[in-house]
């Protein structure tokens, strides 16, 4: 794919000053500061409500869509140039994160050197930031951007995007290019490939007895369910870079009776989308090794991997070359977590990683490197600007 781009400046450490640090900084302690769990959909329209507010005073286009399904509302903003019957560029963020409320009192905002600490700094509320005022510098200036653009965040993508799939696809139709600023690798790489998952309810279903008079007659679905996570478990296979994970389990319910019911939640990560028929091969032919149990898989696939196209590396060496000219080196390498650039990257060219360098995610010691924040908004300015 022939990327077309309008090299506006030539020299080096280019344009840094177009971009806010400070107001850049404020907004992500901001941000960070509203807690988002994306099972809290109140707690996630807090944001929204923030979000909203500060690009309609802006004054700015801005669309905001009900939640369902016990998730937060999708919010779209759109800048006011660009010749919008051509395709653009479409910049998706996520507000929610993992983190529980009251998370904030044991990791609160905090500024250590050049580490900004918070929960959801570096997933994803620091890239967000950077989306917007990379869009808020470009208001009013001569030339203005050539191709129209298009925020989305969302209030799902912890938990695979749930809801949020049918807007990405639609806004997706009218998109040339998409950026996904979630937080780059730690030696600044953008990320031009990810894993895919499926995710399963392994439901085992055993005999109740009691502990004591009975025990012979029950038939334990706790014991099932271990015979079972080791088996799946073993499947994990670092050569095809396959993992398998078992990150939930429950069964059971009181000492003296014999369990009735267990269940496993589990993640599997694959690299190639041929293996998804393989994965889902496997979990067909599981048995339960108790021929008295029953044992029932529920799920299925999650994000399909995508690998780095033609139209992909285009876009990263129009990304790199930019990068360059501002002063920084861009390197890129492949994701093993998932991100919204999955559910696109079958059709459009997609940089991901475009956010905050940083560490942490889904910790207590979440942090990104402040030092860092100006030059990577550039990045996003510049796209914004030059993409054609």
């Amino acid at each position: 794919m022939n990327i077309q781009a309008v090299n506006t400046r030539q020299s080096k450490n280019i344009g840094v000053g177009c971009v806010s640090f400070d107001e850049l900084l404020t907004q992500i302690k901001t941000w960070v500061s509203i807690e988002t769990p994306t099972d809290k959909p109140e707690a996630v329209n807090q944001l929204v409500d923030y979000v909203e507010a500060y690009h309609r005073a802006l004054g700015l286009e801005v669309e905001r869509r009900e939640g369902y399904g016990g998730r937060g509302d999708k919010l779209i903003v759109r800048a006011p140039w660009g010749d919008r019957s051509q395709k653009g560029i479409l910049v998706i963020s996520h507000l929610d994160t993992v983190h529980k409320i009251g998370t904030l009192e044991q990791l609160p905002v905090r500024q250590e050197g050049d580490r900004l600490y918070g929960p959801g700094v570096y997933d994803m509320k620091s890239g967000g930031c950077m989306a917007v005022e990379a869009m808020r510098s470009l208001l009013g200036t001569d030339p203005s951007p050539h191709l129209p653009l298009t925020l989305l965040f969302t209030p799902d993508e912890e938990i695979g995007s749930q809801t949020s799939r049918e807007i990405i696809a639609e806004l997706a139709e009218d998109a040339k290019y998409v950026l996904v600023p979630e937080g780059a690798r730690s030696d600044g790489s953008v990320v031009t490939g990810r894993k895919g998952s499926l995710k399963f309810d392994l439901n085992v279903t055993g005999r109740p007895a009691h502990s004591g008079s009975n025990h012979r007659d029950g038939r334990s679905a706790i014991v099932e369910l271990a015979h079972q996570i080791i088996n799946i478990e073993g499947k994990t296979d670092y050569d095809k870079d396959i993992t398998v994970n078992v990150g939930i389990v429950s069964g059971g319910g009181k000492q003296n009776v014999v369990p009735a019911h267990a269940t496993a939640r589990v993640d599997i990560r694959i690299a190639k989308p041929e293996q998804i028929d393989e994965i889902l091969a496997m979990v067909a032919e599981i048995r339960p090794v108790d021929p008295d149990t029953k044992v029932e898989f529920v799920g299925g696939v999650w994000r399909r991997p995508f690998k780095e196209t033609q139209a992909i590396t285009a876009l990263y060496e129009e990304a790199r070359r930019i990068a360059a000219e501002i002063g920084f080196e861009l390197p890129k390498s492949p994701g093993g977590g998932g991100s919204d650039a999955n559910l696109v990257a079958d059709r459009l060219p997609v940089l991901d990683g475009t956010g905050a360098i940083g560490g942490g995610p889904h910790t207590l010691e979440e942090w990104i490197d402040v030092t860092q924040l100006e030059e990577r908004t550039e990045l996003l300015r510049r796209l914004y600007l030059e993409l054609r």
